[in-house]
């Protein structure tokens, strides 16, 4: 029996997601739990998976099309279903193909509104705006001349031939380079999903979180011989941010008042050290979370660290890989920044921002030795952690890192 697939709401407080690619073709069956379609939240690639047997009867948008939550994007049926009137179906179902998508066996003349307004579908909307198009400058070609996705990407595609140098975005229409004047000295790159939600929830962060910031240097020359020795091990490569992100469990075990978020009605304590680690892809900062660090061998941590950041940076996270977690960890370090300070993820409580490890003199003994240090800086959200709290936190993070054998245990 046919029934309507409608966009589902992955993520708390999505609205609206985009279509990304269909993984089951028109007429084709699909089994239950096989994934049939990829969806791009703000923030993750996430499959939809059939929740029984099934065929792909008609799908409803094309490609990268964004949707309204709830929204029907295909029509799926009975394993092996067969369907003799397919717009019949449609109806009944009261449901129809998006504009983008030619139908089939039907043509009809383009036709300008009486009014002068300029039909459009949102998303053509959108990617004009993103490529610097006038959507009044595009020869629409579908239904009463409604400008479709085609034909900005033809519009974009003839203003490059003549010359125009495009910016490419991943995931968005290339934007076209139109100077406004004879002056213009600058391009604009339109704004990913991931940025702009990036750009929202830390100016959030900063709006409702009263930050506090707690640092300290620490001595880091057995934490790199540490890494060393396991590094011997050819079959085992761990960096110096896995040992940090395993010392950042171990701290919260030994303190978890900092193992908490806030929520309106309580302050919530975890039962597991989940540790989000920062990383910088094309589109955005993303933030994949590691789970139960504590109880997790440094080997299979750093693997999945690296699984962590090639999906993030190729756009495979899911929605799961970026929830959880009580403390995020960004290092800047191999950019050589020394210190730095940074906004707290929400709903994290706290983040730790790591720096380079540097030559410094220190005191040992009352001499004046030559050392290896690094800065830490932690970031804290006042309303579940108390600065005696953070104090103690970053003290026992000290002597983890200065004793990184503990990190171990």
């Amino acid at each position: 029996m046919a029934r309507v697939l409608r966009m589902p709401g992955v993520a708390a407080n999505a609205t609206d997601a985009v279509l990304s690619e269909w993984l089951v073709q028109e007429s084709a069956d699909f089994a239950a739990a096989d994934p049939i379609a990829t969806i791009e939240t703000e923030k993750a690639a996430v499959d939809v998976e059939a929740d029984a047997a099934g065929r792909v009867l008609k799908t409803l948008v094309p490609p990268g099309a964004q949707v309204e939550v709830g929204d029907p994007i295909a029509v799926l049926g009975d394993p092996g279903e067969q369907v003799d009137d397919l717009e019949a179906l449609l109806t009944s179902l009261g449901v129809a193909p998006a504009t983008d998508v030619v139908v089939p066996h039907r043509r009809e003349v383009p036709e300008p509104a009486a009014d002068g307004r300029v039909f459009a579908s949102p998303l053509a909307r959108k990617l004009a705006k993103d490529a610097g198009l006038g959507i009044e400058e595009i020869t629409g070609t579908g239904p009463r001349g409604r400008v479709l996705r085609r034909d900005v990407e033809a519009a974009a595609r003839s203003v490059v031939e003549e010359g125009a140098a495009p910016l490419v975005e991943e995931g968005a229409l290339a934007p076209v380079s139109r100077p406004r004047s004879r002056s213009a000295t600058y391009d604009e790159l339109p704004h990913s999903r991931i940025r702009r939600a990036t750009a929202r929830r830390l100016t959030e962060s900063q709006q409702q979180a009263p930050h506090f910031y707690v640092r300290a240097t620490v001595r880091a020359e057995a934490l790199l011989a540490l890494r060393a020795e396991i590094n011997g091990d050819e079959a085992i490569r761990i960096s110096l941010n896995d040992l940090v992100v395993k010392a950042v469990g171990a701290a919260h075990e030994r303190v978890p008042e900092m193992n908490v978020t806030w929520t309106p009605d309580a302050v919530r304590r975890y039962r597991t050290v989940d540790v989000a680690v920062a990383v910088a892809t094309d589109r955005g900062l993303l933030t994949p979370v590691v789970r139960d660090v504590r109880a997790t061998r440094i080997s299979a941590l750093s693997a999945s660290v690296r699984d962590l950041t090639e999906r993030a940076r190729a756009g495979r996270l899911t929605q799961d890989d970026l929830e959880g977690g009580s403390i995020s960890v960004t290092n800047l370090g191999m950019y050589g920044v020394e210190e730095f300070a940074a906004v707290i993820n929400p709903p994290h409580a706290a983040i730790l921002a790591v720096g380079a490890v540097r030559d410094e003199p220190v005191v040992e003994d009352g001499a004046v030795v030559p050392g290896r240090v690094m800065t830490l800086t932690l970031s804290v959200d006042h309303r579940p952690v108390d600065g005696v709290v953070a104090a103690r936190w970053l003290a026992v993070l000290e002597e983890l890192l200065e004793h990184p054998a503990r990190i171990l245990a």
